[in-house]
């Protein structure tokens, strides 16, 4: 068994109860050799979880038994060829009442991938879906800035109007055209 590899590194970027969970997957994942896999396998649960309703109750509600919520989690699992390390993971989650915290142990997760890859993510937020062409053009910029690969995580918001507002970590930078007219209208009381 190979010796525990450092995830923590210089400051911790997984804390509490989901970052515990995540750092046990991910040294397990390591160990296996199946990192990009499960990153997959929570990627896609993560999604199913954004998109249904039903599942977000079934996730947060503890008004369903540990039974009840691994026995459903584990017909949606199989029904979307979500197996190996990752469903064990979600199974145990589960059944350990801790279900409710998939996404931010699904978030810890990646940020140890990340780390461990010498990759770092940032989150835009975009009026419409951009093109791959875009999306191509803000991820070279944002290596350019960071000297890592960058993951980039797409939001759609139409109420920014248009622009983009990007988050790298701690900073953020923010051309949406919302901000810019209430720059303007805030400018416009002033005047008056």
């Amino acid at each position: 068994m190979p010796a525990s590899i450092d995830v923590a590194g210089d400051e911790p970027i997984v804390s509490g109860m989901a970052g515990r969970y995540a750092k046990a997957l991910f040294e397990l994942a390591l160990e296996e050799h199946a990192i990009d896999a499960v990153k997959a396998d929570l990627g896609r649960f993560a999604a199913l979880i954004a998109d249904s309703p039903d599942l977000q109750r079934l996730v947060r509600s503890p008004v369903f038994t540990a039974e009840q919520q691994t026995k459903a989690l584990s017909a949606i699992l199989d029904k979307v060829g979500i197996a190996g390390l990752a469903a064990q993971f979600l199974k145990v989650a589960s059944s350990n009442r801790r279900l409710f915290a998939a996404p931010d142990m699904i978030g810890a997760f990646r940020a140890l991938v990340a780390r461990h890859k010498g990759e770092t993510s940032a989150t835009i937020m975009v009026a419409e879906k951009p093109s791959e062409t875009h999306l191509a053009a803000i991820k070279d910029a944002l290596k350019a800035v960071t000297k890592k690969d960058v993951q980039i995580e797409v939001k759609v918001d139409p109420s920014i109007i248009g622009g983009l507002i990007v988050k790298l970590g701690s900073r953020m930078v923010d051309t949406s055209l919302r901000t810019k007219l209430n720059t303007i209208k805030l400018a416009m009381k002033e005047v008056s």
